[in-house]
């Protein structure tokens, strides 16, 4: 199953998504981390990424839909794929439209208070790239990655700041995705405002059961 997960930044997508692709079988791709990537390595692609993730804006369409279709182009994606960050606006969804059909579009959704706090709460090693929570995934020191002994920093566009920039960038270039799927009759709507457990819970949910909808138990 090809299955999109939409949502604003901080929703949770990468994280359930991680989840969803272990008890699937299905890779997980998430064009941030591939951009992010692109930009610790410095690549062509990475330096012009990097300009417009550090303000929190969008990478330009081009850029993103290239690096996704030559993705989908690998074996593992036979079986399907979880898409995480992408599509971002309507002529990335044509795009994608285009070369695979897309089972499933689930659009997680939080408030913006929640948002801000889980990702002002984030904390990435700047060695090998792990990403920490202070409140769900959390360091033995919450300057210092477990894995490698790399320092953890608080990425720019986690900042407050950016985080509504981010947000004001998605209402005005993302959420049209939702009426577009609506009109395909393939989204549906998860509550995303729980604990990671509890979303990727109403997530498997939703995609073993076909509901129309799933809200947190609270």
């Amino acid at each position: 199953m090809n299955i999109i997960l939409l949502g604003p930044p901080g929703v949770g997508k990468g994280t359930v998504a991680v989840k969803v692709s272990k008890e699937l079988k299905i890779p997980h791709i998430a064009t941030g981390d591939m951009l992010r990537s692109n930009v610790a390595q410095k690549t062509k692609l990475g330096l012009e990424a990097k300009h417009y993730m550090d303000k929190g804006l969008l990478v330009p369409d081009g850029v993103v839909i290239k690096m996704v279709k030559e993705r989908l182009k690998n074996n593992d994606c036979k079986n399907g794929f979880i898409l995480d960050g992408f599509p971002r606006t309507i002529k990335q969804a044509d795009e994608i439209s285009a070369i695979a059909n897309i089972g499933k579009v689930l659009n997680l959704q939080a408030n913006d208070s929640i948002i801000i706090k889980r990702l002002n709460r984030r904390r990435v090693c700047s060695k090998c790239g792990f990403v920490y929570h202070l409140d769900y995934i959390k360091p033995k020191n919450k300057e210092i990655c477990d894995k490698c002994g790399g320092h953890l920093y608080q990425r720019e566009d986690d900042k407050p700041e950016a985080i509504k920039e981010r947000l004001k960038v998605y209402r005005e270039k993302t959420a049209p995705l939702i009426e577009y799927y609506q009109n395909k009759g393939i989204i549906i709507n998860v509550d995303a405002s729980g604990t990671p457990e509890e979303e990727f819970n109403l997530v498997i949910e939703v995609i073993n059961n076909k509901s129309s909808n799933a809200c947190a138990n609270k």
